[in-house]
């Protein structure tokens, strides 16, 4: 029999598979344009893998070193058969494959979305064997030969962008070269990898689950985020000299998950989506800025974007009372907000930090009960809001009177601790039970519209109860607490719940698919925020993108100015004394809050664009553009040096003449010049920590 080729081309992306005459299944590419002819050398074509998989028991091969190449079964398994057809969302591809040793079967589908270049790609395992089948590792998405494009060596046109995370440092894009990343080509094959990995219920603590690959050869992009919410795993390894992505959910050696699979039981693995573009990183923000669009849960409050105070950051700092919050629910009334959420500290007397679970309001904060403030909420307009952290119970809680040992992350016996707090697992009926209890009182009794939901623990590796390993468990446990999400929302469609951990901290879209909005970080500066603002529409769309700003008291009117332009693009969570501010500062908010609303219904609709690129916390000036037709909008901060000017190239505009106003503020002591010809607006901003933002109209 001779060998099959299977040719796709859907929305701009081009697959091509190999079934060989051996019937061995080979993904010889996926990208923006065609296959090249010539462009795989027939010796290197066994190493383009459909998939990988690992059980225990089973050998390795090659030099592999921890790479999870070369796996076996995964280099037995042969084509059982492929569907393509269409759904909804638009073309599905399903490929089966079979080891006829073990019986194990692996369907790997990849769902198309209509009007964009990327997929959604999952490994669905049955064991159709007769013996029990342990699973070390299972890719969702592998492709090798991205390097294959332009003659050069990969060293020199292979860069992949990263956003690194941390607290308060979160979305810290850095784009570097193979060899800073230690991988060096000296060989056609080798044991380095680069590693990107994240273990425990932080999705984002250290590295978002995305990158973007650039071959600045072919100017092509290929770009993927790993949808879950707990742990996960990519790799760049080479084989048969080429460059390999492996990208999937938990791995027994990365992160402690390992799996026990039954005769006729079945595994979903975690979804990746993946894209190609002809271009940049800017291509492929906006090719995913549509995706996420697209698998986000139908919501109004990503339409109507309304204005949230909350009380916490550089104001109450978690100790409201009523006292405290009359006033500032005034200000923030007369300012234009529509959402007033009381932060952390309204269910305990004092230090509440290990106490927490009960969530019941304290009457020493609020002697009259705490239905007397969210009723003052709303007559004024605005609609009530609470903090809360449901995941956890405080290790010197009355809660725990109530409970037992199945209600919590076990690790050797023993209640898994954090900061003070248990992790709470979502398969428990009790847990359930629990926590719908206390959103029903919040909505049903108190009335309240909005939930901020933090998450200030991590849990660590996982859980061993009725778990195969500790990361079976936790994986397990993320995706009861997603079902359970989505239960909240369909008994509670209009409430917002807005996805917190320590501020950015489980930045994911297996959370975000179902947020409609997202705390970018728990950062107390507004001047290190500005390049968090920023690049934040590079990792989720703007209007899920919540970020602080909180006008101090002792600041002046730049300090107010820098710290609304931080927000205006995005979802404004404002905060800070308000209150307080001498009312010529105050102005200045509700100016802002006012343009906000009248461009709020633009930024649904808009792809954002980075005038100097993706922002450096490093770096003296930091912008942000989004673009929805003929609409632009771009802030720009100052935030170090000598230079009085910057020049933001937007080469769509260049030979026009746009007319450009600067919209915040209307006083605004700032000069700017626009060159047609180049395409290039230059502004002047007054000197020290300064920012502005700009409404262009071609």
């Amino acid at each position: 029999m001779d060998s099959k080729i299977i040719e796709i081309a859907e929305n701009g992306l081009y697959l091509t598979i190999e079934i060989t005459a051996e019937q061995d299944v080979r993904l010889l590419h996926f990208g923006a344009s065609p296959l090249e002819a010539g462009a795989i050398a027939d010796k290197n074509k066994p190493g383009f893998r459909l998939l990988e998989l690992q059980l225990s028991g089973e050998d390795r091969a090659e030099y592999h070193g921890r790479t999870h190449r070369a796996s076996y079964p995964g280099l037995r398994m042969v084509y059982a058969g492929h569907s393509d057809t269409g759904n909804a969302l638009g073309r599905k591809l399903e490929l089966t494959l079979t080891d006829h040793i073990t019986g194990i079967q692996a369907v790997q589908h990849f769902q198309f979305y209509k009007g964009v270049q990327i997929v959604r790609s999952w490994t669905v395992l049955k064991n159709a064997g007769e013996a029990e089948a342990a699973v070390e590792y299972i890719s969702s998405f592998a492709l090798t030969g991205v390097d294959k494009e332009g003659s050069g060596d990969r060293n020199d046109k292979i860069e992949v962008t990263l956003a690194h995370s941390g607290w308060q440092s979160e979305l810290q894009w850095r784009t570097y070269r193979l060899p800073e990343l230690g991988m060096s080509h000296l060989a056609d094959r080798g044991s380095k990898r680069i590693a990107a990995s994240n273990t425990g219920s932080w999705s984002a603590a250290e590295l978002l689950p995305m990158a973007v690959l650039h071959n600045k050869e072919s100017g092509t992009s290929l770009f993927w985020q790993i949808e879950h919410n707990g742990s996960w795993h990519w790799e760049l390894t080479d084989q048969y000299d080429q460059l390999t992505l492996l990208a999937s959910g938990p791995t027994e050696h990365d992160n402690h998950w390992w799996l026990k699979l039954a005769p006729g039981e079945e595994f979903t693995s975690v979804p990746v989506a993946v894209g190609a573009v002809q271009g940049g990183f800017q291509g492929a923000a906006e090719q995913l800025t549509a995706y996420r669009r697209m698998i986000r849960r139908p919501n109004e409050d990503n339409e109507l974007l309304r204005i949230i105070f909350n009380d916490y950051m550089n104001c109450l700092w978690g100790s409201p009372t009523t006292e405290k919050l009359l006033p500032l629910i005034d200000a923030a009334a007369d300012v234009g907000c529509e959402y007033f959420c009381i932060d952390a500290g309204w269910y305990a007397p004092g230090e509440w930090w290990d106490g927490v679970g009960q969530w019941e309001p304290s009457s020493e904060r609020f002697p009259e009960g705490i239905k007397y403030v969210l009723d003052y909420i709303r007559s004024k307009g605005m609609i009530p809001g609470l903090w809360l952290e449901l995941e956890v119970i405080g290790i010197n809680s009355p809660k725990l009177a109530e409970t037992d040992g199945s209600w919590f992350f076990m690790r050797h016996g023993k209640r898994v601790k954090d900061r003070s707090r248990y992790q709470l697992d979502y398969r428990s009926p009790k847990v359930i039970e629990h926590a719908n209890g206390v959103i029903a009182r919040l909505v049903e009794q108190y009335g309240v519209g909005y939930i901020k939901m933090d998450y200030n623990i991590n849990a660590g590796i996982g859980t061993e109860t009725d778990a195969d390993s500790f990361g079976d468990g936790l994986l397990q446990h993320n995706r009861a607490y997603l079902a359970w999400l989505d239960s909240i929302f369909v008994r509670y469609p209009n409430l917002v719940i807005e996805n917190c951990s320590s501020g950015g901290m489980r930045m994911d879209y297996a959370m975000l698919s179902r947020h409609s909005i997202q705390s970018t970080s728990d950062q107390e500066d507004y001047v290190q925020y500005a390049a968090i603002a920023a690049g934040s529409p590079a990792a989720l769309t703007p209007e899920q993108s919540a970020v602080w700003s909180y006008p101090l008291r002792e600041g002046d009117d730049e300090e107010v100015i820098f710290n609304m332009v931080n927000a205006l693009l995005l979802r404004v969570h404002q905060s800070g004394h308000l209150a307080e501010l001498e009312p010529r500062r105050r102005k200045l908010v509700k100016e802002a809050l006012d343009y906000y609303k009248t461009i709020r219904s633009d930024i649904p609709h808009a792809t954002p664009f980075w005038p100097l690129g993706l922002p450096d916390s490093g770096g003296e000036w930091v912008s942000l553009g989004l673009r929805r037709g003929e609409r632009r909008y771009v802030a720009v901060w100052r935030i170090a040096g000598e230079a009085e000017n910057v020049q933001l190239p937007i080469e769509e505009l260049k030979g026009l003449e746009p007319a450009i106003t600067c919209a915040y503020p209307q006083q605004h002591d700032l000069a700017w010049n626009w060159d047609k010809s180049a395409g290039v607006l230059t502004v002047v901003l007054p000197p020290g920590k300064t920012a502005r933002l700009f409404e262009i109209t071609s």
